[in-house]
């Protein structure tokens, strides 16, 4: 399993796509730790929230960055906090679906969190029931089609994030 940087790498090095499929209402991340309680207490977020500027260093290149985040509502804090930075990414040209399963119930997804990368590797996330990272596991080649799928599935089914923000912000 690769860890938090060597994980990192790989969006240096992918050469045209990369898709993410979410399916956490929590994310442990330490680096947003502080931002996450700004955000609860109300206070302004930093610039970069605007135009995401990790984004923005793939797409810049002619890198296409996509997420699906399959989520219930009422939206946790988290998600809240999440979410309201999606339109800083999507700014910066990462293309971000939303199923809200309370809106719609999508079949056929996986109930854990992958990155797609050239449709060549597949990686499943893992973490721990906190939300935090515990690694990433490179799945053999003979995953790539279902997971091809998968993101077919979530990409067809999505709503665009500013029409879903647009209903619940």
């Amino acid at each position: 399993m690769l860890g938090g940087e060597e994980f990192g790498c790989l969006f240096e090095t992918f050469q045209h796509t990369a898709f993410r499929l979410e399916t956490l209402s929590v994310y442990d991340v330490e680096e947003e730790r502080e931002e996450f309680e700004a955000f609860l207490a109300g206070k302004a977020m930093p610039p970069e929230w605007s135009d995401n500027p990790w984004v923005r260093s793939m797409t810049d290149l002619g890198k296409s960055v996509s997420r699906v985040h399959v989520l219930r509502s009422p939206l946790s804090d988290y998600l809240r906090y999440e979410l309201s930075a999606y339109s800083g990414n999507t700014t910066a040209g990462e293309n971000i679906g939303i199923i809200d399963q309370a809106q719609q119930k999508v079949t056929g997804l996986p109930d854990h969190d992958f990155w797609l990368f050239d449709d060549a590797e597949v990686y499943r996330m893992h973490y721990a029931d906190s939300g935090k990272f515990v690694g990433a596991e490179l799945l053999p080649t003979e995953y790539l089609p279902e997971y091809r799928q998968y993101r077919d599935t979530a990409q067809t089914h999505a709503v665009p994030f500013a029409e879903y923000w647009g209903q619940h912000h």
